[in-house]
């Protein structure tokens, strides 16, 4: 994964993000082996749904648990479950299944 440090992307309060594969973190941010996993399980998220869908589905699925969750939304959408619960797991990728993230819906 190639990573991109700057200080512009992603806004302040973030420490990254991957837009089309690609991280994005910001300036002093340490980039851990589990980040990049983290964002890892988001590219192959993307490859399922055929990027631009994933995008779609994600903040359609955010707003939805904004009405549930509030602030703790962002953590309960299935993409960020699914890169959460795995990305301790070096050897996740490896055997994720293709839509893995929807048991996490």
């Amino acid at each position: 994964m190639k990573v991109i440090e700057n200080s512009i992307i992603p806004p302040k309060g973030f420490a990254g993000i991957n837009p089309f594969g690609v991280l994005f973190v910001r300036k002093g941010v340490v980039v851990s082996e589990r980040m990049i996993r983290h964002e890892a399980i988001h590219t192959e998220q993307m490859k399922d749904l055929l990027f631009v869908p994933f995008y779609l589905v994600y903040v359609i699925e955010w707003l939805v648990k904004l009405l549930f969750y509030a602030s703790k939304a962002y953590r309960n959408v299935s993409f960020e479950r699914e890169a959460y619960a795995n990305d301790n797991d070096v050897n996740y990728l490896s055997i994720r299944k293709r839509f893995s993230f929807l048991k996490y819906m």
